[in-house]
C-alpha cells in the first residue's frame, strides 16, 4: 500500500489554503532550531487537527527530506505537496509546495537578516548577549519534542524500547564523547535497516 493510497480525499477552499499558509507563517517565527524543531505543531496541525495528511505521509515526508541530498527543509515542501495532492489534484499538490515554502522562509528569513544585521553591530549589549543564551534551552526543547513526535508513531513495543535506548545511547555518547555524530547516523542507519529499530 503506497502512502498516498493511506488518506482519502479531502476538500480544501481558499480560507483553508490562507489558514495554511498563516499557520506556517507563524511556525516559521518559531523555527529557532531550524524547521524540523517545529514538526511537533506540525504534526498537531496537519494531522491531528486538520486532517490533511495522515500520520504515515507525514513521517514518509520527514524521512525521505532528510534521506535526500540537499537542505532538511524539503520536509516541509513534501508535506505541502501531500497535502494538497490529497485532493486529487496535482495542480494542487504544486500549490501546496508553494504555501508551505514561502509561509515557513519568508518571515523567518526576513527576522534572521534583520537582527543578524542588528545584533553584529551591537553584540556588546548584554540584551544581545541574553537573547543568545536564552534561545538554547527552547531550542533544545523543541528539537526534543520533535524526536518524541517521531518516536511515538506507531510501532511494536519492543522496538519502541529499542528505538528509545538507542536514542538515550546516542545522546550519552553525543555529551560525553568526540565520536562524530555521522558515525552514530550510520549506525542508527544500519541498525533499522537490519530490522532492530
Amino acid at each position: 500500500m503506497s502512502v498516498m493510497s493511506a488518506m482519502p480525499l479531502i476538500s480544501m477552499d481558499w480560507l483553508d489554503w490562507l489558514n495554511f499558509f498563516l499557520h506556517f507563517m507563524l511556525l516559521s517565527l518559531l523555527s529557532v532550531g531550524g524547521a524540523v524543531s517545529t514538526l511537533p505543531d506540525m504534526h498537531r496541525y496537519l494531522v491531528d487537527q486538520q486532517h490533511w495528511m495522515s500520520d504515515a505521509q507525514f513521517n514518509a515526508s520527514v524521512a525521505l527530506a532528510q534521506a535526500a541530498p540537499g537542505p532538511n527543509v524539503l520536509f516541509v515542501a513534501l508535506m505541502g505537496w501531500h497535502v494538497g495532492a490529497n485532493t486529487g489534484s496535482l495542480w494542487a499538490a504544486l500549490l501546496g509546495v508553494l504555501i508551505a515554502m514561502v509561509g515557513i522562509i519568508l518571515p523567518s528569513a526576513t527576522l534572521t537578516f534583520t537582527f543578524a544585521n542588528w545584533s553584529h553591530k551591537n553584540r556588546d549589549l548584554i540584551l544581545v548577549r541574553s537573547f543568545k543564551l536564552g534561545m538554547a534551552p527552547i531550542v533544545i526543547g523543541l528539537l526534543i519534542a520533535t524526536g518524541w513526535i517521531m518516536a511515538s508513531a506507531p510501532h511494536d513495543t519492543a522496538r519502541q524500547w529499542a528505538m528509545y535506548l538507542l536514542a538515550a545511547v546516542s545522546a550519552i555518547l553525543v555529551w560525553r564523547t568526540q565520536i562524530h555524530l555521522l558515525w552514530l547516523l550510520g549506525a542508527g542507519a544500519l541498525l533499522g535497516w537490519l530490522g532492530f529499530i
